[in-house]
């Protein structure tokens, strides 16, 4: 498929401005770090408590964060969000560095501040937070149901229906009002009835909850650290192997200046780098290596056909005849990684944004950090050569 016909612009000729362009991005991403004391890290790697709380409605943030702190927890990150169609979501950061049992104790501790803050209803039992087993058994108990005659394993059935119903979209896991649950298709009304009376929608749910020690989140830093530099390696000694020397060095200084400025967009967006981070650094190291090889290679073509042309003429049609392979590329891709970070929910949040911002500087840098390269050190070769036939 060809977007458009074989272009003639002159990416070289501009390169001094995308290379200041380039330096601008890294200095502000290096002064965001200094500021802020380092790079955000999320509890992966820092170790800690980590629970994400739905709300019927939105938390009032500044109150929660007072309770905990009454409570002696140390809160690293109280961050709000929306849900794409609707729903409220809380990501409670503990950085408790202790004990592997006051990790463990986190959740619980988190729990009291919510129920201080939102209580519950001393003669009803919560549908929102109810399991399964919990559920069936609260119903087997009721007296309006007892004489129906079901089994426990149809009242589990039951149970599970509208466990289901609570849980799927658009509900997600939380009901603002038990009357929502009459809407529940083969529920006999006795005991929608029982549940109207027994039962109450909770303001709060927990949806799911990460616990990790110090030393664990400090042995995933190094293996996250050994795996970045590990296939950088891979990838200079293929180039190399494949091409010249040269050519890898160009293609792995992109692929730094790429997770550099990635990092520094990390920063400047106060956002964690997390264990899916990585995995989004790593699909950059590879994306970004692809689109310098497409280049290359036609460059190895090209230097074929048309020895005696000077290699900034040649590096800019090489850009040029890859030009419309490398939006549509770029371009699809983008779209996608764009549409995981609108869509995907918050825990793929900081893998897509890893990737929305490393494709655009991905595909920027094999055009105008990786070409250069290899037009600089050809001139520095050329002027050494130079200096030798003089010498002599």
């Amino acid at each position: 498929m060809e977007l458009f016909k074989l272009t003639d612009i002159d990416f070289l000729g501009r390169r001094k401005y995308f290379l200041a362009l380039s330096l601008v991005l890294a200095v502000a991403g290096l002064v965001s770090v200094l500021a802020k004391g380092g790079l955000k890290m999320g509890i992966d790697f820092k170790g800690g408590t980590l629970v994400y709380v739905k709300f019927t409605d939105a938390p009032d943030v500044n109150r929660i964060r007072s309770a905990l702190t009454e409570k002696g927890l140390a809160v690293s990150t109280l961050q709000p969000f929306t849900e794409i169609g609707g729903g409220h979501e809380l990501k409670i950061d503990l950085d408790l560095a202790g004990e592997q049992e006051d990790l463990a104790n986190g959740k619980l501790r988190i729990m009291e501040t919510l129920n201080s803050i939102y209580p519950a209803h001393a003669d009803k039992f919560d549908f929102n937070t109810s399991g399964l087993d919990t559920l069936s058994e609260h119903l087997q108990q009721n007296d309006k149901v007892a004489g129906l005659g079901l089994t426990s394993d149809e009242f589990r059935e039951t149970a599970q229906t509208l466990i289901a119903f609570r849980d799927e979209p658009p509900h997600s896991g939380l009901i603002k009002n038990i009357s929502e649950l009459t809407s529940v298709p083969g529920v006999n009304p006795d005991i929608m009835a029982a549940l109207q009376q027994d039962a109450y929608a909770g303001a709060y749910a927990i949806r799911s909850v990460g616990v990790v020690g110090p030393k664990i989140g400090a042995d995933l830093q190094d293996q996250a650290r050994n795996a970045t530099l590990a296939a950088l390696a891979g990838m200079l000694i293929y180039i190399a192997f494949r091409f010249e020397w040269i050519y890898g060095i160009a293609a792995v200084v992109a692929v730094f200046h790429d997770v550099f400025i990635t990092l520094g967009f990390f920063s400047l967006f106060d956002r964690e780098i997390e264990l899916p981070v990585i995995a989004g650094l790593l699909t950059l190291v590879g994306y970004s290596m692809n689109d310098s090889i497409v280049i290359f290679d036609r460059v190895r073509e090209n230097l074929k056909l048309t020895r005696r042309q000077p290699l900034e003429k040649l590096l800019n049609l090489s850009i040029n005849q890859t030009l419309a392979r490398t939006v549509l590329t770029s371009g699809l891709t983008l779209v996608a990684v764009l549409s995981l970070f609108l869509f995907g929910g918050e825990v793929l949040r900081g893998f897509s944004f890893a990737l929305v911002v490393g494709v655009m500087v991905g595909t920027y840098s094999s055009v105008f950090i990786a070409s250069p390269i290899l037009l600089w050190w050809q001139g520095f070769v050329t002027a050494r050569a130079g200096r030798g036939r003089r010498a002599r």
